[in-house]
């Protein structure tokens, strides 16, 4: 803590480290991807593409499950601050998706790089991710078995969504990898 010259007064500094200001520019992507998802129309309430999650895949991949965890939770804070959501039933859904699929994602780290890339790891997100929010309805909102009626619809979404999601994110690694200034552009 420090005094302020004006009124004495005591002021918390905190030091900002590049890895903030990385944390800060991917969390930044994952929530205009957030906000921009919540004005598609979706056929089905909770069925969306997650487009965030290709970001937060990039970042499990380039720089560990903590910046990943970071920028998942940082996405689902504001971004449900932004689309009003806060707090709302749809917020407790989305946290507790993301938790499962951080969760996922970390054991995910685990397993052999050469089966576990950034495709099949979105897809068990996807699936751990639906999981979280199914669990969430059922115990919560819809107090009812027939909830689980639509976990075929749902793991359907989970397995499209998570594949295309990962090969989008696989991709823009090869390439961000392929560029000898990709580091200093993006991280």
């Amino acid at each position: 803590m420090t005094r302020s010259p004006i009124d004495g007064a005591s002021v918390l500094t905190l030091a900002v480290t590049p890895d903030d200001h990385r944390i800060a520019r991917y969390a930044a992507a994952a929530i205009a991807l957030t906000v921009a998802e919540a004005a598609i129309p979706s056929p089905l309430p909770g069925v969306k593409p997650g487009l965030a999650n290709i970001v937060v895949l990039m970042v499990l991949e380039r720089h560990g499950w903590r910046d990943a965890a970071w920028v998942s939770l940082l996405r689902v804070v504001a971004g449900s601050l932004l689309v009003g959501q806060f707090l709302a039933p749809g917020f407790f859904l989305s946290l507790c998706g993301a938790l499962c699929s951080l969760l996922v994602l970390g054991v995910a780290q685990g397993l052999p790089r050469r089966f576990f890339g950034p495709v099949s790891c979105s897809i068990l997100a996807a699936f751990a991710h639906i999981g979280g929010q199914l669990l969430v309805a059922r115990l919560w909102l819809v107090p009812h078995d027939g909830v689980f009626y639509l976990v075929p619809l749902f793991a359907t979404a989970a397995l499209i969504f998570g594949i295309v999601n990962g090969l989008v994110a696989a991709r823009l690694l090869r390439q961000l990898d392929s560029k000898p200034d990709a580091e200093g552009v993006i991280a």
